[in-house]
């Protein structure tokens, strides 16, 4: 009896699994078949590296789109990455345990805020903040950047404060019985040891940054052109999508399903170097 609920558990667990992948195939499938079109038609060196976005005269350059996730993304990265290092420093290493109870929670909360209410709250305060302070119309990459730099905190600060735990304590025993202190232990073993780990965090987090869609529809200001700084409004890949996607039709409808193809393309891109570095740390431990 006991035989026969382990083969069924198992085989309840791979058709599950089955499932999952069946269901990401078929959207994969149904992307392609919608986007492929357009793209043959217009050519993918015209589409990609097309400057104009003009669907109602037949231009489907997403160029400007392209330039505008990358900057929002890369800004995100520079303002969230570095504290959420810190604070995975902070609660892996010097944080006592009734901290680290009060600050866990509140870290993964985060992660369940409605993105739709980062974009409001940016909108309302960082908006204005920009226009006031630091000129140009405060819908721009710096206003996104900083909503996306919140947004990345908890997948950055989960995955680095595991990667540091999880290291052997003879690492950090063996550091400091040689005489070094507690920072240069972290600085000069526990960080390199850890590397893969960060570095999947990093990549992780660009990778959900580069997915959003709704909060930085509501402070991009969503203008299709090349960027001259950080202060200017952009439209990204995604916000292309929400906007147009329900009143799109024909050429038009297929264009933006070309769009979440290079999308697509993207992200497979970001995850797949996480997981690479992943199994690759994996290998180095064994």
């Amino acid at each position: 009896m006991k035989k026969f609920r382990e083969k069924l558990s198992g085989r309840i667990f791979l058709v599950l699994a089955l499932m999952s992948i069946a269901m990401l195939a078929l959207i994969t499938v149904f992307i392609v078949i919608n986007g492929a079109p357009i793209i043959g038609k217009v050519g993918v060196l015209n589409f990609v590296f097309g400057m104009k976005w003009a669907p109602s005269k037949g231009d489907f350059g997403i160029f400007p789109m392209i330039v505008g996730s990358v900057a929002v993304t890369l800004g995100a990265a520079v303002i969230g990455v570095p504290i959420g290092l810190c604070c995975a420093i902070f609660l892996a290493e010097f944080a006592p345990e009734k901290v680290r109870n009060v600050f866990r929670p509140a870290i993964q909360l985060l992660a369940g805020i409605p993105s739709v209410v980062y974009g409001f709250w940016g909108l309302l305060f960082i908006v204005p903040f920009i226009r006031n302070y630091l000129g140009g119309p405060g819908l721009s990459i710096l206003a996104g950047s900083i909503i996306l730099g919140i947004m990345i905190l908890p997948t950055v600060i989960s995955i680095s404060e595991v990667s540091l735990l999880a290291l052997p304590r003879q690492y950090k025993e063996g550091s400091l019985a040689l005489g070094l202190t507690h920072w240069q232990t972290i600085r000069s073993v526990l960080l390199p040891a850890a590397k893969s780990g960060l570095v999947s965090a990093v990549i992780l987090g660009l990778g959900r940054a580069i997915g959003e869609t709704m909060a930085v529809i509501m402070v991009l200001g969503n203008a299709v052109a090349i960027p001259s700084s950080i202060l200017d409004p952009v439209r990204t890949l995604t916000t292309n999508i929400g906007i147009e996607m329900g009143y799109a039709s024909g050429e038009h409808k297929q264009a933006l399903f070309a769009t979440g193809i290079v999308l697509f393309i993207i992200i497979m891109v970001i995850n797949g170097s996480a997981q690479a570095v992943t199994r690759k740390r994996g290998g180095a431990e064994k």
